[in-house]
């Protein structure tokens, strides 16, 4: 009897060890063997090494817990949204805003931050806006297009090449004159169009330039000279070199001015012609698989190339 109760204590002891597992040997009797201890993994450890897992893991989360949409989430501030339709830039529409040039269903706002409602109907000096998808439009420019959104003698602009782009309204970012060639960008991005035209952020463009005779070392040397001074104004050039394999009379100069012909009267400062000006090169975009007179949309790695320019 002792022998059968000490058994008795025995299996009730090993039913409450919850690592036990029941098994009987080959007479029979119930054997209790204790399962193996496995070391649970930090989070880190699962899903660096099971990334699918991890991936299902969020979207089973998703489906569980939809993101609730709210009437704040869906609103705009209104300095944005004058951005967004391609009046001027943020900092330029705070201006106008204080300054009352603003209307939102039909009462002047100059509040600072005020929040646009989706179905508000804003208007900027009495005219009514909506905002846009931002489109980046790349276009090779040719000769003899005026840089501008109009013409009152008639004249060819570049607007007329890029007026099947896209159906909202875009503009040139700077300019080029009728005879120079090469990269123009359009955008109705105004804080970014603001960004590249700015010469605190230094904006690279370079220039194919083909002169009417050979430039003399000596003139390219003054040129880069850093008192060099044009028109009592100090000029800038980050490099200057003859075009590899050209002749002497063609050379490349890389600058961030955006003094207006400054190119040009460089070299006619020093008593030459300009017989060619293209813009290779503008904020690291080039003219590659880009024929004259033909544009493309920018890439989206394009787009945030220039978005993150300081």
């Amino acid at each position: 009897m002792r022998q059968s109760n000490s058994s008795s204590r025995r299996r009730q002891n090993d039913s409450k060890n919850p690592r036990a597992t029941e098994n009987k040997n080959s007479s029979g009797k119930k054997t209790f063997k204790e399962k193996p201890t496995r070391n649970k993994p930090s989070e880190k450890e699962r899903f660096s090494k099971t990334p699918s897992k991890f991936r299902d893991f969020k979207s089973d989360k998703e489906k569980k817990t939809p993101v609730k949409t709210t009437n704040e989430s869906a609103t705009i501030r209104l300095n944005k949204y004058l951005s967004n339709a391609g009046i001027c830039s943020r900092r330029d529409a705070d201006v106008y805003i204080k300054a009352g040039n603003v209307t939102v269903n039909g009462k002047t706002i100059t509040e600072m931050g005020y929040q646009v409602q989706p179905h508000d109907v804003v208007k900027f000096d009495g005219a009514s806006i909506n905002p846009e998808k931002k489109q980046y439009v790349l276009l090779n420019k040719p000769k003899d297009y005026i840089t501008t959104l109009d013409d009152e003698k008639g004249r060819k602009t570049v607007m007329d090449l890029v007026e099947k782009a896209t159906k909202e309204r875009i503009y040139p970012v700077g300019r080029l004159d009728r005879n120079t060639t090469g990269l123009l960008l359009f955008t109705n991005d105004g804080d970014l169009a603001k960004k590249l035209t700015h010469p605190k952020h230094r904006i690279q463009k370079i220039y194919h330039v083909t002169l009417d005779q050979k430039v003399s070392m000596e003139h390219l040397n003054k040129i880069m000279d850093p008192d060099f001074t044009l028109e009592e104004l100090p000029v800038y050039v980050d490099s200057l070199s003859y075009v590899e394999g050209g002749p002497k009379s063609e050379v490349g100069i890389e600058i961030h001015s955006g003094r207006n012909r400054i190119v040009r009267k460089i070299f006619e400062h020093f008593g030459y012609k300009v017989v060619k000006l293209d813009r290779v090169l503008f904020a690291g975009l080039t003219k590659k698989d880009l024929p004259r007179g033909k544009w493309r949309f920018l890439t989206d790695q394009e787009i945030i190339n220039l978005k993150i320019i300081k």
